[in-house]
């Protein structure tokens, strides 16, 4: 078979894998719903969420969708490879494949297959869930759907990566989830996930334009809020150009890590 083929045939038993794992299921795929509707449930109290004085009001759960969405990219990504991979070095589920004829890309399609078809279940749940549930308007104009389309491509992509890539740093499988999840966590609270990203320290918008999910971020707020709300990003506009440039850089660094860290076998095994 080819290495194509090879790829394409670990997608199913990835996916399938994936949803075998309740633990897996739970932190990167249902969370976002989760946080979604602890943060309508709890602050939609305090009325609706506007960008200033004459302009569009909408739903706290509106204004916290895009992030929301976002946040799912990255777990779909970033967190559940890096622990899944560290966790099949650690339980030498990689050893044994390093002796077939798999070779590391195959099994790096395999994983990205996976995260795209997850990333595209949850998202759509989630949007789901948001519109029927919620009661928050989805966007009507081909235009934002076209943007979601490649942000989220973008940005699964570039997670899933960089989460192949970040696998390499838990000493084992049993530490992985100590060493990624507040990672991940911390990004999400300065990358305006959890809290309004224009009310944070100006230093700590900085730190979190380094990284990728503030632009994934970016992107989904320009998609799921109205125009009136660009006024509160930096810049004062969505600048949809350096989301797409931050997240293409981010894609070749998180390819190059990807290929360099990976191994079958650790070195210190």
């Amino acid at each position: 078979m080819s290495i194509v083929s090879l790829g394409a045939s670990r997608v199913r038993y990835e996916t399938v894998g994936y949803f075998r794992s309740p633990d897996a299921v739970f932190f990167t795929f249902l969370f976002p719903l989760i946080m979604l509707g602890i943060f309508t449930t709890a602050f939609s109290s305090s009325g609706d969420v506007s960008a200033g004085p004459g302009t569009t009001s909408i739903s706290v759960g509106a204004y916290y969708l895009p992030g929301m969405v976002a946040a799912g990219i990255l777990l779909s990504g970033v967190q559940n490879l890096a622990v899944d991979i560290a966790g099949e070095k650690g339980d030498g589920t990689l050893k044994r494949l390093g002796g077939t004829p798999l070779s590391p890309v195959s099994y790096f399609l395999g994983k990205i297959g996976q995260v795209f078809v997850t990333g595209i279940l949850q998202a759509g749940l989630l949007l789901l869930v948001a519109g029927t549930v919620f009661g928050i308007a989805l966007p009507t104009e081909l235009s934002s759907w076209a943007t979601f389309a490649w942000v989220f491509v973008l940005g699964i992509i570039t997670s899933a990566f960089l989460g192949i890539a970040l696998s390499a740093l838990p000493r084992s499988g049993r530490s992985a989830t100590a060493v990624v999840i507040p990672i991940v966590l911390i990004l999400q609270f300065i990358s305006g996930v959890y809290l309004q990203f224009y009310l944070l320290p100006e230093w700590m918008q900085n730190i979190a334009s380094i990284f990728p999910l503030k632009w994934m971020a970016q992107g989904m707020r320009a998609v799921f809020l109205p125009e009136d709300f660009q006024a509160l990003e930096v810049g004062g506009s969505w600048d949809l150009g350096a989301v797409a440039i931050a997240l293409l850089v981010w894609l070749v660094i998180g390819l190059v890590l990807s290929r360099l860290t990976f191994r079958w076998i650790r070195k210190d095994a």
